[in-house]
């Protein structure tokens, strides 16, 4: 059954207000559906991108900073524009921006689909992330709009929960297609997931948006926002190539500093700013997303290194890479329902105190393993007890998020949570990326030497460092010497993933102390903003 949009409070009678409610709890299964799927669309290209980019270095010659980019050229623009997305979807209409960005996000992913050469793939990737700010803030803000904050936990955990479960399915699918038939369709996959989203949105989804919001929006804010952040991770990313005193990137980072500092003083003064700071008078707000920034910055910087490690050193197919993560989310869907009534039950500080707590052990257990080893035995128990560890973390820092400000405010609060989080995902891989490549290269440096291999053979694997696990044996090399160039380059990839994960448990810790410190332990603790 279609359902019509909601009218204006002010236009109507009491009989006008009855037939809206129950205008708006007709659509409820609906808006639930449409934001699962789009999410989900999000979440598993994210997933799939990450078992494909053993694929793409083959397929494209790709150095491992090329890689990197492919990912961090999406995270870009999703983090800068996410701010924008809200709050476009407060004044315009958050199903219209919110259709929108799922439109712009299977076109995107038809042009990665059919990319010629790696830098198209970036390019591509950037469009992506732009779909992503529009249609990421519209799915709980659909959701905040059309459920009451008595049934809003569930509703967000529901989401949660089956966003989960449909980005399990992702790498599996995904990897798959990318050892049988081709990467390609590792993108191709979300086309037919943005059309029906499309089509339960027309249908069912209600419009809602801020009444209060006016003027235009914050472009120079989006601007700002989008060269400091894209100048910080140049920087951190070239550094690991050229080093801390090389020109360009001095030049990036200290032009990344100015630019934050400018954005930071734009928004103060600005009449509609796309980060509104007023937000953060609420310390539930402020400290929710402090440990989201720590939280996902774990998650996201560790998550990468994985799918890596798994394929590259370990020799796992891309089907076995993209299904070692299954335990994860199947505990996560398994949870969300529950997991989602824990702060109406407990209030918010005790799950966001023992949620992330739980995450950094299995953070730290992923630092174990060495080469070689079953997947049980290795990899599973890290995967639980970090699956449990973030079930018990999402809903609730959900939840707390969207209770702590005004309904009239829930597009931009959802964009600046997920703004937070795709950063810290953004920065982390920069980060880690450094820790990597230093572990890896004396690691490497360490091994090589104690090599009795001729020195131009040596040479061959020095010169493709950039690759990191991904470098190719000299074919001159003898059987026994390409076993032994093999190990020490999965042995120094291995050194260097210790240490993110080590990195990624200590950024744990430090989120569940933020939540111990910020958190009120009861919604009422809190006045909204």
């Amino acid at each position: 059954m279609a359902v019509s949009p909601v009218r204006p409070r002010d236009e109507g009678t009491v009989a006008d207000t009855a037939a809206d409610s129950l205008c708006k709890r007709s659509a409820r299964p609906w808006v639930l559906s449409a934001t699962i799927l789009a999410s989900s669309m999000v979440f598993i290209d994210g997933t799939v991108v990450n078992v494909a980019l053993p694929a793409l270095q083959r397929a494209f010659g790709a150095s491992a900073t090329d890689v990197q980019w492919v990912v961090e050229s999406y995270a870009l623009f999703l983090a800068a524009l996410l701010l924008v997305g809200g709050s476009a979807g407060d004044r315009f209409g958050r199903r219209r921006v919110f259709t929108l960005g799922v439109g712009l996000f299977a076109v995107a992913s038809v042009w990665c689909g059919l990319t010629g050469n790696v830098m198209q793939l970036i390019f591509a990737r950037a469009v992506q992330g732009i779909g992503g700010a529009l249609l990421v803030p519209g799915s709980l803000a659909l959701i905040s709009a059309s459920f009451p904050e008595i049934e809003r936990g569930k509703a967000i955990g529901t989401w949660s929960g089956y966003t989960a479960i449909t980005a399990a399915i992702g790498p599996v699918v995904g990897g798959f297609l990318i050892e049988h038939v081709s990467w390609r369709l590792a993108f191709l996959i979300n086309v037919p997931l943005a059309l029906l989203v499309i089509i339960l949105t027309f249908r069912y989804v209600p419009e809602s948006r801020d009444p209060r919001a006016s003027g235009s929006l914050d472009w120079t804010g989006a601007a700002l926002a989008s060269i400091g952040l894209g100048c910080l991770v140049y920087g951190l990313i070239e550094s690991s190539n050229k080093g801390w005193s090389d020109v360009a990137v001095i030049t990036t980072l200290v032009l990344a500093v100015l630019m934050i500092a400018v954005f930071i003083r734009v928004e103060l003064r600005h009449p509609a700013p796309m980060l509104p700071l007023r937000l953060f008078h609420s310390r539930n707000f402020s400290g929710a997303n402090l440990l989201t920034l720590l939280l996902y910055a774990a998650l996201g910087g560790g998550l990468y290194f994985l799918p890596l490690n798994l394929i590259l050193v370990q020799g796992y197919s891309a089907v076995a890479a993209g299904a070692a993560l299954l335990p994860f989310v199947l505990l996560m869907f398994s949870m969300s329902r529950w997991s989602g009534g824990l702060v109406d039950r407990y209030g918010a500080k005790r799950p966001l105190v023992i949620g992330p707590a739980i995450a950094a052990i299995g953070f730290a257990l992923f630092a174990l393993p060495g080469i070689g080893g079953s997947y049980w035995a290795s990899y599973f128990p890290a995967v639980l007890v970090l699956g449990f560890g973030m079930s018990i973390s999402v809903a609730p820092l959900t939840t707390t998020v969207m209770n702590a400000v005004d309904q009239s405010l829930a597009g931009a609060a959802s964009g600046v949570n997920n703004a937070v989080s795709r950063t810290a995902a953004l920065l982390a891989i920069a980060v880690f990326g450094i820790v990597m490549n230093l572990a890896f290269n004396t690691s490497l440096d360490r091994h090589l030497k104690t090599l009795h291999i001729a020195p131009e053979k040596l040479h061959a694997v020095e010169v493709q460092r950039a690759k990191l696990a991904a470098i190719v044996l000299p074919s001159e090399a003898s059987e026994r010497e390409q076993a032994a160039l093999k190990n020490a380059i999965g042995q120094s990839y291995v050194s260097g993933f210790r240490w993110v994960m080590l990195l990624s448990a200590f950024l744990a810790l430090g989120s569940a102390l933020s939540a111990w410190m910020l958190i009120g332990n009861r919604p009422q603790e809190e006045q909204k903003t």
